[in-house]
């Protein structure tokens, strides 16, 4: 697939830092890059309803084929009219293979050249997944980007099993590839190849290199936030994406914080996804403009300020940090639903004003403010 054949994607323009302004255009409608998604693995994005969402401003969200395989099925959710009905979410849904799952199971799980097999985390049931098993289960889910089924190395690994994790992910993407071209999807589906090769330089680079040649609609970097250092994770980000085609979608899985997508754009991702401001929403941490604040702390138990006096909110244009110390302390419900909708409007903020800053040409000076104010600078 040469440059010119990449028909879901608009590459608008690109900031002299290299970071890039385009749009992917999905079955369901388009996103504007760069992006965040929301993680909704269950088909839920915890506290939050599909239509709060997208009045934030997210254009596609991000569900888990191996959850969604094994609880409530996919067949179940292909009888009931796709994923789509099933939430009732309009948008574009991006669904991840699982591979980072199997990652996380390393005690329950055994990969060969066919698959995966694992036992089921509810219920202990044997499992097996194969690259066309993933395709099948996604094609069935409806959504508008899949991802085949990869291998994520853990971190540190030795070169040799970064070698033979590279090939085998390689093998794995041509099958995915050739059971995609055989299924009939309800709907235009694309399918991205995943970049893999651990913190090696020359891996990285040939997997790159080895995965465009199959030819994907898009390409992720995977593999990364696994436990390296910052500095190393943005280094391998950035020399991947070197690689990969400039007129092709770039996505950065399961990666991460504020600073992390501020970098990382700088690079050349257009594309994000992370639990990181919903979980931490929930755990009562809160993203603002001068850095993490942490709620359930007592220094807040009179602060009639709200989170973050920049912050346009709805938690913010309500509620007091007492206020939410209090809900928070309490166990109350109420204080997951201000938390996380606070924080993900915090992180389609952001995106959006990266977007402008990219427009302007203006992405250098916005990066240097945007530490200035984290006092990283």
């Amino acid at each position: 697939m040469t440059n010119s054949e990449y028909k879901n994607f608009e590459l608008k323009n690109t900031d002299p830092s290299g970071a890039r302004r385009g749009v992917i255009h999905t079955a369901h409608g388009k996103v504007e890059t760069p992006a965040f998604m929301p993680v909704g693995t269950k088909a839920t994005v915890k506290a939050m309803t599909p239509e709060e969402i997208s009045e934030m401003g997210f254009e596609m969200i991000l569900s888990n084929t191996y959850h969604l395989f094994l609880r409530p099925g996919h067949e179940l959710i292909g009888e009931l009219g796709g994923l789509h009905k099933f939430m009732n979410w309009q948008g574009p849904i991006l669904t991840d293979s699982g591979g980072f799952q199997v990652f996380s199971l390393a005690k329950l799980r055994k990969i060969t050249e066919e698959g995966v097999e694992f036992r089921s985390h509810h219920d202990g049931a044997k499992c097996f997944l194969t690259p066309e098993k993933v395709v099948e289960i996604q094609t069935t889910l409806g959504s508008d980007i899949m991802m085949p089924l990869d291998e994520c190395p853990p971190h540190p690994a030795d070169f040799k099993y970064l070698k033979d994790s590279m090939e085998m992910t390689l093998r794995w993407a041509r099958r995915s590839k050739e059971a995609k071209a055989v299924t009939e999807p309800t709907h235009a589906q694309l399918l991205f190849g995943i970049v893999q090769g651990g913190m090696e330089e020359s891996l990285r680079k040939e997997s790159a290199k080895r995965t465009v040649e199959i030819g994907f609609d898009g390409y992720a970097v995977g593999g990364l936030s696994v436990g390296e250092e910052k500095n190393l994770m943005y280094d391998v980000a950035a020399l991947t994406a070197e690689v990969l085609p400039k007129n092709a979608p770039r996505y950065l899985m399961g990666v991460g914080t504020p600073e992390d997508l501020v970098f990382s754009v700088e690079s050349g991702i257009d594309l994000f996804d992370c639990v990181l401001p919903t979980r931490m929403a929930r755990n009562g941490s809160l993203f603002t403009s001068e850095g993490k604040l942490v709620i359930k702390n007592s220094c807040y138990s009179r602060d009639e300020a709200p989170v973050d006096a920049r912050c346009g909110c709805y938690t913010c244009k309500n509620y007091s940090r007492a206020y939410l110390r209090h809900l928070y302390s309490a166990g109350e419900i109420l204080a997951s639903r201000l938390n996380t909708i606070h924080n993900l409007y915090y992180y389609s903020d952001l995106m959006r004003r990266m977007r402008i800053a990219i427009e302007e040409g203006k992405f250098e000076g916005f990066k240097k403010d945007f530490l200035k104010e984290r006092g990283k600078a």
